[in-house]
């Protein structure tokens, strides 16, 4: 359904720009025996006050993240209790549960990191192409991390948000630099109010499913973009704009897609 009212298209990055960083949690939690989701739970489970959400705000320097992040997912009372609480909303039979973690936050977070560091293919083509049409602007709205500390073993040689990245975007807004982060919904009007779109205006990719629901809440158009999904979003995207963005019409195919 072609939608002529749109006037910008605003993409999450991890996840949807680039790949996504919970292929690396997935990974991590087979390693250690634990049950599938049960260290995003713990992550979403600690709310604003959880060291994921305080570092994403900017309010935590990244060695003092690496501590408190590896504390948060190594306490077994709360995340065992968060991840019954989750199956039981599922309606679905909870596993073993563990009697003891140790987490290594550093290690955790820089696979994380390092599974992230590759633009999507489809994804890229699509906001080239959107960006030759002329006819939207393209936002970024994105909770990130700020500082160049610890870059190598992270793989941000170029910075947390290297220039290559960046300049894809008309606005580009991190949740580190912002001090909000989503889905808190000041995040999104923050990027609304500087770019000079309304929310009516704006239609939103994201791979999480809260963020997507505030996006809605505020009167945004929303593609969810799941785990290995990108083609059907963009494929979506363009019954939305009235464009084809899956054909690579450059020469910039052949550029690396590595950060």
């Amino acid at each position: 359904m072609y939608l002529p009212h749109i006037k910008a298209v605003m993409f999450d990055i991890g996840g949807v720009v680039l790949q996504s960083p919970f292929t690396a949690i997935a990974e991590y939690e087979t390693e250690k025996g634990l049950p599938p989701q049960y260290l995003n739970v713990s992550i979403a489970s600690r709310g604003a006050s959880g060291a994921w959400q305080r570092f994403e705000r900017g309010e935590l320097p990244l060695f003092d993240f690496y501590t408190a992040f590896g504390r948060d997912l190594s306490d077994t009372t709360n995340g065992n209790m968060w991840y019954t609480e989750y199956h039981k909303r599922k309606q679905t039979v909870c596993p073993e549960l563990p009697r003891h973690l140790q987490i290594d936050g550093r290690d955790l977070f820089g696979r994380m990191m390092q599974s992230a560091s590759s633009y999507d293919a489809h994804m890229l083509t699509a906001i080239r192409n959107l960006r030759a049409a002329g006819k939207w602007r393209i936002l970024a709205l994105t909770n990130n991390f700020g500082g160049y500390h610890d870059a190598g073993f992270l793989g941000w040689q170029d910075g947390p948000v290297p220039n290559h990245l960046r300049e894809l975007f008309d606005f580009f807004y991190d949740s580190s630099a912002v001090g909000l982060r989503k889905p808190d919904s000041r995040f999104y009007l923050h990027a609304c109010k500087d770019s000079g779109i309304n929310p009516e205006q704006i239609l939103f990719l994201d791979d999480i499913g809260t963020n997507l629901k505030t996006a809605k809440e505020l009167g945004m158009t929303t593609i969810h973009v799941p785990n290995g999904g990108t083609l059907q979003a963009v494929k979506q995207l363009e019954e939305y704009l009235g464009i084809d963005l899956c054909t690579d019409t450059t020469e910039r195919h052949r550029e690396r897609t590595k950060l």
